[in-house]
């Protein structure tokens, strides 16, 4: 069975959901920093986070021998890490968050790394994905829920609706929204000296909607050609294009000390009983 739509079956899922202990720890592995950054954004509390990512991978073992592939096993874990989410912040109503919007050094950052950068060239990338973390903090809950999962997660607009309950129409409105809101809050690092004028169409929605394929082909060819006069327009499209970049390559990982705790009750479930 493939699980993955246009992929090969997972023999590392295949052999979890037989009951393999250390494949059921290895695939969990692979998802631990993906919901914990989902669940760091809708829970808006570091604590929370934290236990939703132990209940969500809990969770996820229990269930995942009765997994039968109607959904991408990411929507399936999405969809999970929501309802605890949800189940947290409704146990936490009225305290006090323990959480404050990330600067960029809350959250541990996955190192991009190029050999032929340099240290000037690095910096810049470091200080460039912190922006785009405290960016991303500062949307709307609806907008960052979507951006999280589309831009940072990978998942389709399909499987996002799927996890979120919406439309897909409604999905790719909050997505164009947030990424317009994430390019405005970015400008004034990614787009230096170029200044707006007013003669120039609103073309970064268009943007956001050519890269989801919804635009007709003369609107399109239109946005094209005017890309191909226009500098501050083109470095307006190209700081979007680049801000989805860097999301895509994941931002933020669990603390360690985090994933050790986690990692530490998944190995106590999967452990056989001594009776």
């Amino acid at each position: 069975m493939s699980f993955e739509k246009g992929s090969t079956t997972d023999p590392v899922l295949e052999a979890a959901q037989r009951g393999d202990r250390r494949a059921m720890g290895t695939w969990l592995a692979r998802h631990e920093d993906a919901i914990y950054r989902f669940a760091l954004r809708m829970c808006r509390d570091e604590e929370a986070a934290k236990e939703v990512l132990q209940e969500s991978l809990l969770a996820a073992a229990k269930n995942l021998g009765s997994f039968r592939g109607d959904a991408a096993p990411t929507t399936w874990l999405f969809t999970i890490t929501r309802s605890f989410c949800g189940k947290q912040r409704r146990r936490r109503k009225g305290e006090p968050a323990s959480y404050v919007p990330i600067d960029g050094d809350e959250l541990q950052q996955r190192p991009l790394v190029d050999g032929a950068r340099t240290p000037e060239a690095s910096a810049e990338g470091r200080q460039l994905d912190q922006a785009i973390t405290a960016a991303i903090d500062e949307l709307e809950a609806p907008q960052r829920d979507v951006l999280v999962l589309r831009d940072v997660e990978g998942l389709s607009a399909n499987e996002v609706a799927e996890v979120l309950g919406l439309t897909v129409e409604a999905v790719k409105s909050r997505l164009h929204r947030a990424r317009v809101a994430l390019r405005d809050r970015l400008a004034p690092l990614l787009e230096p000296g170029l200044a707006p004028s007013p003669a120039c169409p609103d073309l970064v929605p268009l943007f956001s909607r050519h890269l989801e394929g919804d635009l007709e082909p003369t609107t399109c060819a239109d946005m094209e050609r005017h890309l191909a006069g226009c500098p501050r327009c083109k470095g307006a499209c190209d700081a979007l294009r680049r801000t989805l970049a860097r999301c895509a390559s994941g931002l933020g990982t669990v603390p360690e000390d985090v994933r050790l705790e986690v990692r530490r009750a998944v190995q106590n479930f999967l452990e056989p009983k001594r009776g």
